[in-house]
């Protein structure tokens, strides 16, 4: 049933031109949900902190569907979004990856972004205040989104996988082969073939930024991968998954689905048990 239009003015709420991204449920899991087919509030927020997440949800959701009520005002310093120390969540995801989640983080003495968001001013001026940027890691092809503008804009150097590297032609340089190792100072990569030919993970500090080859699911309390959205091969991503029984980490930030930080003790026993399921089915 459509809403009354002085309803809608009146509270927080998500428009029909949701398209089922997640992304907002996936940044705010306490107050997003989804409901027939699409993301929606699970309760008007109640407190200053889920006021602040309705309002990233605004600046998340690639189709512009959160709304707020009719007058309230916009706080300032939502994005770039501190998730640990060292690791940002840009934000202003952008449709054409599908509402994929991006980062800036430090290492070496290097300003890395993440995968791509879309343009934003914002976004822009709060970089250059930091420092520019000298890097931009891509973790597969579907997730560029505006990253050239942002490698054009600050002189910014770009990588993607050479089984990946047709999705971003703007691309720098290209990561090679099949073993994880050092590409920059303080960057581990982790070849990730499955989900995409060129998929890789990249290993910062105790940070791993896992593209969409592996996420927490907060329903099931559980690392996860879609198997629905494998675009190379399943079985192929499997065994590229198995390989982080080897690495040490402590926090998985994705590019779809759910971002965790635990002891890097508790992430092995959660990666192990997420291989022994997934095995079993």
């Amino acid at each position: 049933m459509a809403e009354d239009k002085d309803d809608v003015d009146d509270h927080w709420h998500v428009s029909a031109a949701c398209f089922n991204c997640s992304a907002v449920r996936t940044a705010a899991p306490n107050l997003f949900i989804e409901r027939n087919g699409a993301s929606a509030f699970a309760h008007q927020p109640a407190s200053e902190q889920e006021t602040d997440d309705a309002w990233r949800g605004v600046l998340i959701c690639p189709a512009a569907a959160v709304r707020p009520p009719k007058g309230l005002k916009m706080p300032t310093g939502l994005f770039p979004q501190a998730l640990a120390p060292g690791v940002w969540r840009l934000g202003y995801n952008a449709r054409s990856s599908y509402g994929a989640h991006s980062y800036i983080t430090l290492a070496g003495g290097l300003r890395l972004m993440i995968d791509g968001p879309r343009w934003s001013g914002h976004l822009e001026r709060w970089i250059a205040e930091a420092g520019g940027l000298d890097h931009i890691l891509l973790t597969h092809r579907d997730d560029v989104a505006d990253a050239g503008i942002y490698a054009k804009r600050f002189g910014a150097r770009v990588w993607i996988h050479a089984n990946d590297a047709d999705g971003a032609p703007f691309v720098t340089d290209v990561i090679t082969g099949d073993l994880a190792h050092e590409m920059l100072p303080g960057v581990r990569v982790i070849p990730m073939a499955g989900h995409t030919r060129g998929s890789v993970m990249f290993l910062i500090s105790h940070a791993l930024f896992s593209g969409d080859s592996l996420c927490w699911d907060f329903r099931r309390h559980a690392l996860h991968a879609f198997r629905d959205a494998c675009w190379y091969d399943w079985s192929t991503q499997l065994r590229s998954l198995e390989r982080l029984v080897h690495e040490s980490f402590s926090g998985v930030f994705a590019g779809h689905g759910g971002s965790i930080i635990l002891d890097a003790r508790t992430m092995q026993r959660e990666l192990r048990a997420f291989l022994d399921t997934v095995k079993a089915d």
